[in-house]
């Protein structure tokens, strides 16, 4: 679930950067005391996501708007579906509506996305993971609806969990150095965090496996066929994530090799909003 002080936050932004100083279209055209009913229709089918947000929406735009839910988070809808009914000011239905299409076209989408990673996968018992690769501000919308798509997800930031990845093993003198310098600083600082490291090949796998000291070792742009070789070669001593250059197309050969986890960026980065409507009840 998302912390509430945090999505007030965002939805406060979202309000101030959309309404400025007033929605001179609704209040020009519709009269102050006027009220109405509009649903959220589906125009697509996939995976509805949002619906708890956009109610959280309409209730900062106006606390007197009634909402009504016929479908929740994560369920498979259909064109033509109403996922819920709102009632009360027609002016403030219409300031809310983009708003509420805006969370809730891009979450479905994520959600839609990212369940069919999951089914693809299911066989296999692996988890599809997230990644950081959000859009800046909205990372805890955007995880939040990997998980309704049945999506696991991955460290929320820099913070917590350890990523040892190309850069930091290049910056720090090598692989031996940086795991070294991890152990370290997660002693000294009283941190309980995770260690995960990145491998480019098969001599990078080898030096970890020799080193310890992680909890997870992340096969980074490695073939099927390599990945096959590497789990056989880690034998279980180590979670394993795979990453990089994994699509639908090809997701079940990883899930196959028998990993833990496969992170896939484009669940945030890359995916299309699902067609919602919000229209009026007449």
């Amino acid at each position: 679930m998302i912390d509430p002080t945090y999505l007030a936050g965002i939805i406060n932004r979202a309000y101030s950067e959309d309404i400025g100083n007033g929605d001179h279209s609704s209040i020009a055209c519709i009269p102050e005391l006027a009220t109405g009913t509009a649903r959220l229709l589906v125009k697509q089918s996939g995976i509805i996501a949002g619906v708890d947000v956009a109610r959280e929406v309409f209730r900062f735009f106006d606390t007197d708007i009634g909402f009504t839910k016929y479908i929740s988070d994560g369920q498979a809808v259909k064109t033509g579906d109403v996922v819920f009914v709102a009632e009360g000011s027609s002016r403030m239905l219409l300031s809310a509506e983009r708003t509420v299409l805006n969370f809730m076209q891009r979450m479905s989408g994520i959600a839609t996305e990212t369940n069919k990673y999951v089914l693809k996968v299911a066989p296999f018992g692996v988890k599809i993971l997230d990644t950081r690769k959000t859009t800046p501000g909205l990372r805890l919308i955007e995880k939040e609806a990997v998980r309704i798509g049945g999506g696991t997800n991955h460290r929320i930031g820099l913070y917590d969990m350890i990523m040892i990845k190309d850069n930091h093993v290049d910056f720090s003198g090598g692989i031996e150095s940086a795991i070294d310098r991890v152990n370290i600083y997660l002693q000294e600082k009283n941190l309980n965090l995770k260690i995960v490291i990145e491998v480019r090949n098969f001599s990078e796998l080898d030096k970890v496996l020799k080193h310890g000291g992680i909890h997870r070792i992340m096969l980074d742009n490695f073939s099927a066929s390599d990945t096959l070789k590497a789990v056989s070669i880690i034998n279980k001593q180590f979670e394993i994530e795979s990453s990089g250059g994994i699509t639908l197309d090809n997701i079940e050969d990883y899930a196959a090799c028998r990993v833990d986890y496969i992170s896939v960026g484009a669940l945030t980065h890359h995916i299309k909003s699902l067609d919602l409507s919000l229209k009026a009840c007449r």
